[in-house]
């Protein structure tokens, strides 16, 4: 009798523990309550919200993984600057398609009406960022249609931009990510509903990082556009009440990186990105595909189609052959004899258009013969100038003004600005971000093992550099033409050429890498792994560039079990 009490007992005290256990567990694993102390915490500051990764305007998603850089099938250059090497890259988000005039023209716009040619003060913004249209002339050519008509005329509004250097193409990227998120803030309420178009000017308008970093120095601070709490969204003008029927107001607080509603920079994809994307190999299930067989950004060998329903068509804009730029009227045609318009041929596997073919296109990576995947083979990229934000004698961030904007001449002497009022000012960082690191430990990495003083055969390891020994240094090292130019004491431009017979190569740290083929290429430049450089402060008719945004978050969207 007293066994069977004994285990009624024992059998009543395992029920109440683990109820007692379930309903610890249902309350630790609250959404508001914290699993690091059990405490009830914001969520989103928990990130409990899990809140994913928008594509901004323009962007399809990329699914990182690994390949085959450099692989080529044909090499008849011999330049040997592709040897092949395994990389892996993040997942992304990349530009479907080129930048095109009307997206570009878009941006001058903005510019024009936001700091005015005609002041003084800003006279250099405007004409900085405008293409070379002066690109399409030929010494033995009539092309002045496309020099006065193409950046302008709505015929080619849907035509890729040509004309715009690396330096533009960054600019404009900088813009884009500014005009993105702010069209993001104002739609969550965050922003004065059209305070874009009716409130801006070069003394008010608005940053992303400065949002971040200052919000109340973004469009001069003023609070009528820069709302806290998202005040006038639908959501704070519904508050809601707590489980003890309370009512709550929303948080006085502005939009920060926490909220997840800010999207990362609009920038040029990396070399490694680029040629990932554009070889497309998620679309080849072959065995060992994914070690770089595919030579175009289609399927097989040919430029031409093989499917029945469109047999024989190109299936990009490039040259055929000498004085072949389209092909024979009405047949054999890729459509077109200069650019085309974009989406006239067939997406690759990531739905990308124009990765082979129609305009050759900026890459953010300063070019090398050799890609160093011994140093790095995750996210490889040659170019990497870290900078801080500039601090103010009073301790504060130092925002740009119209009197502290900073120009840069060009070695052709255009003049293009550094930077734009509203943002904050940049500066190179130094011993107290580098100091005892063993990942990075100055601010320029461009010529990282190679290019720099311990890069040479000439360096002496161990011992003192003599006057004669940097001189070798100095000479051995992508000997380039060094083009000056200057202003004297009465503002007039001052440019020297360098004229020298001594030179070596045209690499230096102002080469960038463009790739893919344009309409002025033959078929073996259509490889995604072929590579070549130009430099970043001039311009063709044959090079355009799209965008590309880093993906935070998940390497995709797929759910996967947890293990057992």
């Amino acid at each position: 009798m007293k066994v069977k009490k004994i285990m009624v007992v024992r059998l009543i005290l395992s029920i109440i523990l683990i109820v007692g256990l379930a309903s610890c567990s249902k309350k630790s694993s609250s959404k508001n309550s914290s699993r690091a102390t059990g405490w009830n915490v914001d969520g989103k500051k928990a990130g409990s919200g899990n809140k994913k990764q928008e594509a901004g305007p323009g962007l399809v998603f990329v699914e990182g993984g690994t390949f085959t850089m450099g692989k080529v099938q044909d090499d008849v250059m011999h330049d040997w600057n592709n040897a092949p090497t395994q990389q892996h890259v993040q997942s992304f988000y990349m530009d479907e398609t080129e930048v095109t005039n009307f997206m570009y023209l878009e941006y001058l716009d903005w510019l024009k009406m936001v700091f005015p040619p005609s002041e003084e003060n800003y006279k250099n913004i405007y004409e900085g960022a405008s293409p070379d249209t002066l690109v399409w002339r030929n010494r033995l050519g009539y092309n002045e249609t496309m020099t006065n008509n193409y950046l302008r005329h709505p015929s080619y509004a849907e035509y890729p931009v040509v004309g715009v250097n690396w330096i533009q193409a960054v600019e404009f990227s900088k813009w884009r990510t500014d005009r993105v998120n702010e069209a993001v803030l104002e739609k969550n309420g965050y922003l004065k509903k059209n305070a874009k178009n009716t409130e801006v000017s070069a003394e008010s308008s608005f940053s992303t990082e400065t949002y971040l970093k200052s919000p109340t120095s973004t469009f001069g601070g003023n609070e009528e556009i820069v709302l806290k709490g998202g005040r006038g969204s639908k959501k704070a003008k519904s508050p809601k009440a707590d489980k003890d029927g309370k009512i709550t107001e929303e948080k006085n607080v502005y939009a920060q990186r926490s909220s997840g509603i800010v999207l990362p920079e609009y920038r040029l994809p990396t070399e490694a990105e680029w040629e990932y994307a554009a070889a497309a190999d998620v679309g080849q299930r072959e065995y060992n595909s994914y070690k770089g067989q595919k030579k175009y950004p289609w399927s097989g060998g040919y430029t031409r189609s093989g499917k029945r329903q469109n047999k024989g068509n190109q299936l990009a804009n490039f040259k055929q052959g000498n004085g072949d730029y389209g092909g024979i009227a009405g047949w054999s045609d890729d459509g077109a004899d200069i650019t085309n318009e974009v989406k006239k041929y067939a997406a690759n596997d990531f739905g990308l258009y124009d990765m082979a073919g129609n305009v050759a296109e900026w890459v953010a990576d300063v070019y090398r013969p050799i890609v160093d995947n011994e140093a790095n083979d995750f996210n490889y990229f040659r170019g990497n100038l870290y900078t801080k934000n500039k601090i103010g004698a009073d301790g504060k961030i130092e925002i740009v003004t119209k009197d502290n904007i900073q120009y840069d001449t060009l070695s052709n002497g255009r003049i293009i600005a550094r930077n734009l009022p509203g943002e904050i000012a940049q500066v190179p960082v130094d011993e107290q971000e580098t100091y005892l690191r063993q990942n990075f430990d100055k601010s320029n990495n461009i010529n990282y093992r190679d290019g720099d003083k311990q890069s040479s055969k000439y360096y002496n390891f161990g011992g003192s550099d003599s006057d004669d020994e940097k001189s070798k240094i100095e000479k051995s090292m992508y000997n380039s033409p060094r083009h000056n130019v200057t202003t004297d004491s009465l503002g007039k431009m001052v440019r020297k050429y360098d004229s020298s017979n001594k030179r070596s190569t045209l690499i230096n740290d102002q080469v960038r890498v463009y790739k893919g083929g344009s309409w002025r290429d033959r078929a073996y430049w259509l490889d995604p792994a072929q590579r070549r450089y130009f430099p970043q402060d001039m311009a063709t008719d044959y090079i355009g560039f799209r965008c590309a945004m880093s993906r935070v978050g998940p390497k995709a969207d797929k759910k996967r079990s947890p293990r057992n």
